[in-house]
């Protein structure tokens, strides 16, 4: 399962984030270090499901299908608060950066109202600068990532040159605890356009930089978005970072409860409401409501929480969706199980490498794949697309 590790400065609203994302209970508190330990959840992605378009009733196995949304599992992990000097031991330092180590992607929640200061102090709204918060993570990760190479990097480059080793391979096996793919390290090398015997520690903290951007983008969660002094602040992040989702996580979780409570139907993502039960809300819910539909879902176009969750898999990672099957004819499984699985792989992806993403015995017998919607035999260097529904025979 794809893990995203939501992390940033304490008191910013990760905890509300991670617990509206995924339906947990996590404690939340308005002081430093609330998470001590990283707590790890299942939320989900959503993407159209097939059984629409098909005209076919659906029974997932792996996943979930919600009114034609198929759902699909992400592991999120909650990691506790971090300050200044973190990768020096600052805090709860090193403890909570290594709990970053096998997330494929960031999610950066900030306090898009500035109303905490460069500790997860509460200050007055609109007197810290969230950009601070984007440039304090960057630093606190590359450095944390450059203390694993640095400690034993000149050794390496001897190694290195002695042995006549290829520099990318070697530096993969130093970060073999971090999950990084060596596609993103030679990815990264390439764009140092230095040789590394020559590197300075500037030259290895670029490397590291460019090395995260690839193997772990980072998503900016702008939270907190409702509220009056977060307009500009979100203004001038979208201007400054690609990859900026404005977010109420209060307001997720205010829906989803009167969701849960009969009141309102709502889904995650949607970019309304409608009252359903107007006769048992008091006029301070009808009010709150209102101002949510008023200042975030028109506003913002929802509450952002789906939409963080959807652009760290399907953006950031370039994700797509495919749905195998044995009988490409009844699009099910062996157990007549419609449309029963959905698994992301990376965009590009080709037929042999959906089916080692499947299981490795699979991937060992592949013969060749069949496209299950117009029931024919497809090249082994075929590129998938999203929402293809394969059949994968087996030798």
């Amino acid at each position: 399962m794809l893990q995203i590790a939501v992390t940033g400065k304490p008191n910013v609203g990760k905890s509300s984030f991670f617990n509206v994302a995924t339906l947990s209970d996590v404690e939340v508190a308005d002081y430093p270090f609330t998470t001590i330990d990283a707590n790890r959840a299942v939320a989900h992605v959503a993407t159209d499901c097939p059984c629409q378009d098909l005209k076919v009733t659906c029974q997932p196995h792996n996943s979930q299908c919600v009114d034609g949304q198929r759902l699909i599992p992400v592991e999120l992990i909650d990691v506790a608060g971090l300050v200044p000097g973190a990768y020096k031991g600052r805090g709860l330092g090193n403890k909570f950066l290594d709990e970053l180590r096998q997330a494929r992607v960031f999610i950066h929640v900030i306090d898009a109202s500035g109303s905490t200061d460069e500790e997860g102090r509460p200050v007055e709204a609109g007197t810290h600068n969230p950009l601070d918060d984007v440039e304090f993570l960057e630093k606190e990760i590359n450095m944390w990532m450059y203390g694993i190479l640095e400690r034993n990097w000149q050794r390496l480059v001897r190694k290195v040159l002695s042995e006549k080793l290829d520099i990318t391979k070697v530096i993969h096996e130093q970060l073999s605890g971090t999950g990084i793919r060596l596609e993103a390290v030679i990815e990264a090398y390439r764009k140092t356009n230095k040789e590394y015997n020559n590197w300075g520690s500037e030259d290895l903290i670029y490397f590291i930089s460019q090395l995260l951007k690839i193997a772990k983008p980072m998503l900016i969660v702008a939270n907190k978005a409702d509220l009056p002094t977060a307009t500009d602040n979100i203004k001038n992040l979208k201007e400054n970072y690609s990859n900026v989702v404005p977010v109420s996580a209060e307001a997720e979780l205010a829906l989803k409860r009167a969701d849960e409570a009969g009141l309102i139907k709502y889904k995650s993502g949607n970019d309304d409401f409608e009252i359903w039960d107007s006769k048992n809300l008091n006029e301070n819910q009808k009010k709150a409501l209102e101002y949510i539909r008023e200042n975030v879902l028109q506003k913002y176009g929802g509450t952002g929480v789906q939409k963080a969750l959807n652009k760290a898999i399907f953006d950031l990672l370039d994700m797509i969706v495919v749905y195998p099957v044995e009988d490409d004819n009844k699009l099910c499984d062996q157990k007549g199980n419609v449309l029963p699985d959905a698994f992301l792989i990376p965009k590009g992806s080709k037929p042999r490498e959906m089916a080692y993403e499947i299981h490795t015995d699979i991937g060992d017998k592949f013969l060749h794949a069949v496209d299950a919607r117009i029931n024919r035999r497809i090249s082994s260097d075929h590129e998938l697309k999203d929402g293809d529904i394969i059949s994968i025979i087996c030798r």
